[in-house]
């Protein structure tokens, strides 16, 4: 069978949506980037999209392996970041102010996946929220520098091609993605003192982390958009063929427990 993937989004309001009929304005709507579940399915996995008020626990029981998506930053009272937090803002109106509620249910569903021992792809503010969440800490807002992270407020293209990132050469980042590939950049943040037991497998040049790992655990995390590659990006497959081996696994373990 093939390996169900979760795949987490955001919550907004129909005014949010141009067109919406003014009746439905105050509704809530769980929304999610199509890109990721056709990544997920071209690669060979179920894609599943996982709102807020599904049970971290739960939901982790059922799944073969977790993408964390990117979005807004995490917020700094997490970290311990010292970033003005406006408490009037609101997530449902504004997808760019944090969200405590959305970080709530992701550090709980990678909490929940570490310890079911699942594959877990961290994208963008995902891969920053799982350093977090290992105790790790993040750089505020990348300065301006010899090479562009952010790219404003248009859609990630194939990358700045000063956007390099060199892996590690034995890392699982290198056994995908060889010595170098330039990725799409869209992040004002970066990962800054390593979580525990994670390590850095690729950096740009000047140094900022654009992917680790949870040693040599199926636990990753891309700076990068690869849901928004010009091409395929490899990390889906990746993500797959490991659900798919932690799933025949589990599947095995339940067999056994049966028959003991």
């Amino acid at each position: 069978m093939r390996p169900l993937i979760g795949i987490t989004g955001r919550q907004l309001t129909c005014g949010m949506l141009a067109n919406t009929s003014p009746r439905f304005r105050d509704q809530r709507i769980d929304t999610y980037f199509s890109d990721f579940a056709e990544c997920v399915a071209r690669a060979g996995g179920t894609p599943v999209d996982l709102p807020f008020v599904s049970s971290a626990t739960g939901v982790v029981d059922r799944l073969d392996g977790l993408v964390v998506t990117g979005g807004q930053d995490v917020h700094p009272s997490r970290w311990g970041g010292a970033a003005v937090v406006d408490p009037d803002a609101d997530p449902r109106w504004d997808h760019d102010v944090h969200d405590a509620e959305r970080d709530a249910y992701e550090a709980a569903l990678i909490e929940a996946a570490l310890a079911a021992d699942i594959p877990v792809l961290g994208v963008c503010r995902g891969h920053q929220l799982l350093n977090v969440v290992l105790g790790g800490t993040l750089v505020e807002h990348l300065e301006p520098g010899s090479i562009t992270h952010f790219t404003g407020h248009s859609a990630p293209s194939a990358g700045d091609p000063e956007h390099v990132v060199e892996f590690v050469e034995g890392s699982w980042a290198h056994a995908v993605y060889g010595p170098r590939c330039v990725v799409n950049s869209w992040h004002h943040q970066a990962v800054d003192r390593l979580g525990k037991g994670l390590v850095v497998t690729g950096r740009t040049p000047d140094g900022v982390v654009e992917c680790i790992a949870l040693g040599d655990r199926p636990v990753v995390g891309v700076q990068w958009h690869p849901e928004w590659a010009t091409a395929p990006d490899p990390v889906f497959d990746w993500l797959v063929d490991r659900s798919a081996a932690a799933a025949d696994l589990r599947s095995s373990a339940q067999r056994v427990g049966v028959t003991a």
